[in-house]
């Protein structure tokens, strides 16, 4: 133990500190973990008559406190007795040799207190068996750290303790695959060799090396060559980690260091990287090899090296990196059939007979108003670009594709989770357990309120001694097993309800601001005098209004993350697993709403309450709903989804990503820099420690935000793709890029995390899931309702007179009297060339000469019927095809199977094998033993006297003969 308080130290500390910046002084011991604080001496207090002052140490012989004392009471009453017990034995005893009295402001008070929490914590750690090494405080006030290293005992303790799976002795073959399935692989190992990064392997590949949980009573199992590398950083990090949580003070009831950092008695606590990413020097550590083969947007086209990134960060951040390569493996045939699609739009865009129709001027569909007064009659004709351009994306191709990405949804799962259990198995995760999680700080403090609380009552209501107050949690049983109920939560819960539905109403409140832009927007550009603004309305209204809608859908985004993991902190969770599981659903639903809500509505409900001429339905005084564009509501539905889906990933995930935690970085470096600026250390080491550079860096918060994220993505690619084709493309291309800034971020934006084992992905799997099936409902509403592939569909084979497309368009619209326009609606000083008497409307209703006029039309009824038909016949189709892919494809590889159930049989004649070997070797101590005893020369006295004590004491002999063979 180092300790570094004693002042003829001071001056030289910094200048002993090691070279590498990565273990103690000594360059002996690694530092396993970091603690780190900010500290405030108080100003020194000069005697009457003293030429200079003394700072006053900690250790003065005595002190009081003016504001009470820091001890833990039972109640207010007995502080202030304390407190008035105090300052009359001052008055007492004024002469008391060695008893100052000091006047405390509180904010030295609170830093006294943080003070001795500290050096109680420290002393339970040395006495957990840790090593120490800190900071001088030689300033008056500044950033200290306390260095942690684990020796052996605790390390082997810990994991045994842990069930920390090692590497034994023992190696045996992987089974690898035989046929044409070897052929295939060799081939691929061949032409990927290219792309594989330049990381060590494991020498012989074909070889396993046998893992069992550690335990010292059978080390003689275990590969150690070296008690200081068989433990590798990242094990040891996390065995410190559980001491720190399970370490606690008896102030305020700290449990780990959890509570310490939340109560600011601490800073932070983090393990420290491997060294400098890049540099001059040329040692090499993982973290620089990651840099250079995986965090650097130049290597895009390289494979991740999974394995280094498991052994660095741990498992639950190697199965994300895992999962984001194979999700973006998964998009590059999904966008090539995505291209392919958007090719054949354009290539039978010549032979479209409806487009034809529609941009022939020779057919003169004279169409009503698009608005009251204001607008004139208008040719069809005129949105012929809209209609060419609609089918790009609306075509019979996009009913193939959206069979095609619900299956490969499918795929992409089934294909995960045979990942998921290839990467278990190699490693080592299969049959992992539980761990037991120390409860979250929050937890602890809400707890402790309750239980003093109840002890106030207690104390009230006996009027007993407040030493028995003291004893009540170690005497009775109801306050050890005491928790939260649900009544304590119950407030947290009401707010959770009430706030949730107020920010989705929030979300649809926005949707439907952005719908009153469009339409009055519209209505003022109606009426400009220029005949360009005119003409040029629709697409000015809608671009605009897709850019305020992305703004709104960024900025609540931003609100809606907080205001998440607000909602989830005052339901209180236990556990960290349960915080987080609660955190992602409440996020995954705001967001989700919020991402989709503007989409939806252009998906399914714009256009289809507009009413009809002569009866149009309004908003506020005078606004028509708004209506469909000529060639339908696809066509916006793909503006809609193309410009908010590219504006998140750019701004949003690359962006965002790469500017707030540089942002971060630079305002902590400046903080610290400015409270230290006026007292500098001359006698500071001008590099700075490794603890140093990574205390600067951004604390890891957790995988939430990157999952989210492509999470949403997986819903823009799956839920809306028939109307969007190109999604998977421009989803490819951000996640190549979202690879490497993730990576660059974790390797040199944010601190080490702590290492976590987990065996899959959590609550995602199943978001994904649920998104996959709601897709296929979703799009095949999209193709039915959304999309003309229906009507048709019916023209062609149930109302064509010839079996071909010619006349569809004149089909779709119903005629309307323009004599019984509402007064004060019809058009003023109409520039339209002949005199109208009927225009024409999208919609299947009967004609004015019908005795039904302006009714639904038989047709109606018809598409109808065939939507819904569509609709039941597609999703039990997709969903048949799921569950035939899902049954086909075997969630555990037969190869990885057959591997388990080998380890478990090499496992159990490799203990078998020791075993007799170890039985071998002590029977031939016995046996030897026994020629001793037979050819012995000693005299018949002592050989009575041996068998006499032996037969006194046969316990005692057994002992001592157990004792001869302890190294066996």
């Amino acid at each position: 133990i180092i300790n570094n308080y004693v002042e003829g130290t001071l001056g030289s500390a910094r200048d002993k500190a090691s070279p590498s910046g990565l273990h103690f002084r000594d360059s002996k011991r690694k530092v396993d973990y970091v603690l780190a604080y900010h500290y405030r001496r108080r100003p020194a207090r000069p005697a009457s008559g003293a030429a200079s002052p003394e700072p006053t140490r900690p250790s003065s012989p005595a002190a009081l406190l003016s504001n009470g004392g820091t001890g833990k009471g039972c109640a207010q009453p007995r502080q202030q007795q304390q407190q008035d017990d105090g300052q009359r034995a001052l008055q007492e005893w004024p002469g008391l040799p060695g008893l100052q009295v000091l006047e405390v402001s509180p904010l030295d008070a609170l830093e006294e207190e943080r003070r001795l929490q500290r050096e109680e914590y420290e002393r339970n750690l040395l006495e957990a068996g840790l090593e120490i090494e800190k900071d001088p405080e030689n300033k008056s006030q500044g950033l200290s750290f306390v260095r942690i290293h684990a020796p052996w005992q605790v390390l082997s303790r810990e994991a045994e303790l842990l069930k920390i799976k090692m590497p034994t002795k023992k190696m045996y073959e992987i089974t690898e695959e035989k046929g044409i399935l070897k052929t295939l692989n060799e081939i691929w190992c061949r032409l990927t060799e290219p792309l594989q990064p330049q990381v060590p392997q494991q020498e012989n590949t074909k070889m396993k090396i046998l893992s069992y949980p550690f335990s010292r009573e059978k080390i003689y199992l275990y590969n150690i060559k070296d008690k200081d590398t068989f433990f590798d950083n990242a094990t040891r990090s996390r065995i410190v980690r559980e001491i720190l949580k399970r370490t606690s003070t008896k102030a305020r009831s700290s449990m780990g260091i959890g509570t310490l950092i939340a109560n600011n008695v601490y800073d932070a606590a983090y393990p420290l990287h491997d060294g400098e990413y890049e540099g001059q020097n040329d040692d090499m550590n993982e973290r620089k090899l990651l840099y250079q083969e995986w965090a650097r947007y130049r290597v895009f086209y390289k494979f991740q090296p999974i394995d280094l990134i498991r052994k660095y960060f741990g498992e639950k951040i190697g199965l994300y990196f895992a999962w984001l390569g194979l999700y973006t493996e998964f998009l590059i045939p999904s966008s090539v059939v995505g291209i392919i699609v958007f090719l054949y739009g354009c290539i039978t865009i010549e032979s479209d007979i409806p487009s034809k129709e529609m941009c022939d001027q020779g057919n003169a569909f004279t169409m009503c108003p698009l608005c009251d007064k204001f607008c004139d009659y208008w040719n069809l004709s005129s949105a012929c670009a809209t209609a060419r351009a609609s089918h790009l994306f609306d075509n019979p191709a996009t009913v193939f594709f959206s069979i095609f990405m619900a299956l490969w949804a499918t795929m992409f799962l089934e294909q995960w989770k045979r990942l998921q259990m290839r990467l278990s198995y190699f490693w080592d995760l299969t049959g992992l357990e539980e761990e037991e999680e120390h409860p979250r700080p929050e937890y602890e403090t809400k707890l402790l309120q309750k239980k003093q609380k109840n002890k106030n009552i207690t104390a009230e209501n006996s009027n007993e001694s407040c030493i028995v107050c003291d004893f009540l949690d170690v005497f009775c049983p109801q306050n050890e097993k005491e928790k939260l109920t649900w009544s304590d939560r119950l407030p947290g819960y009401a707010a959770n309800l009430g706030l949730i539905l107020f920010m989705i109403m929030l979300t649809f409140s926005a949707v439907f601001g952005v719908i009153v832009y469009r339409i009055t927007t519209a209505a003022a550009l109606s009426f400009s005098t220029d005949e360009t603004t005119r003409s040029n309305v629709r697409v000015t209204v809608t671009a605009t209004a897709v850019i305020i809608n992305l703004v709104v859908v960024l900025i609540l985004d931003e609100i809606y993350g907080a205001v998440a993991r607000w909602l989830t902190e005052i339901e209180i969770p236990k556990t960290e697993k349960t915080f987080e599981e609660r955190l992602i659903l409440k996020a995954f639903l705001l967001k989700f709403v919020n991402s989709y809500a503007s989409i939806f509505y252009v998906a399914f409900f714009k256009g289809r309450f507009v009413g009809r001429p002569g009866r149009y339905v309004y908003v506020f005084e005078g606004y028509r709903m708004e209506e469909c564009a000529p060639g339908g509501c696809l066509m916006e539905l793909c503006i809609q989804l193309s410009i908010i889906m590219l504006g998140k990933q750019l701004i949003q995930n690359n962006l965002f990503e790469i500017g707030i935690p540089k942002l971060k970085k630079l305002f902590r470096k400046l903080k610290d820099e400015r409270t230290e600026l006026k007292e500098m250390d001359t006698n500071q080491s001008k590099d700075p420690q490794q603890w140093d550079l990574d205390y600067i860096l951004e604390p890891f918060t957790g995988l939430t935000p990157e999952y989210m994220e492509m999470i949403i993505q997986f819903g823009f690619v799956t839920l809306f793709v028939a109307s969007f084709p190109l999604a998977p493309l421009f989803a490819l291309l951000n996640n190549i890029i979202e690879v490497r800034l993730d990576a660059k971020k974790f390797v040199t934006e944010l601190r080490r995390p702590d290492t976590v084992r987990a065996k899959d992905i959590g609550i995602w799997y199943n978001i994904l899931s649920g998104i996959g099936k709601l897709s296929v409902i979703i799009n095949a509403f999209v193709i039915a309702v959304t999309s003309d592939f229906i009507p048709r569909l019916m023209y062609q084979y149930a109302y064509s007179q010839n079996g071909t497309m010619h006349g569809f368009i004149n089909h779709t619209l119903s005629y309307f009297n323009v004599s019984q326009l509402k007064a004060g609606t019809q058009p003023e000083n109409s520039l339209f060339a002949q005199e109208v008497s009927f225009c024409r409307f999208k919609d299947y209703r009967e004609p004015p000469w019908s005795p039904h006029q302006y009714e639904f039309s038989k047709q109606y009824w018809a598409v109808l019927s065939a939507r819904l038909a569509f609709v039941i016949l597609f999703q039990n189709l997709v969903m048949f095809l799921s569950v035939l892919v899902d049954w086909m494809i075997p969630d555990i590889p037969k190869d990885i199977s057959e591997q388990i159930k080998k380890e478990k049989t090499v496992l159990v004649d490799f203990f078998l094998k020791e075993e007799h070997e170890k039985l071998k070797l002590i029977e031939s101590f016995i046996a030897r033993d026994k020629r001793k005893r037979r050819n012995g020369t000693s005299s018949k006295r002592i050989r009575a006297a041996s068998f006499s004590q032996g037969h006194r004491s046969p316990k005692g002999s057994f002992t001592s003969f157990s004792s001869q063979h302890t190294v066996v």
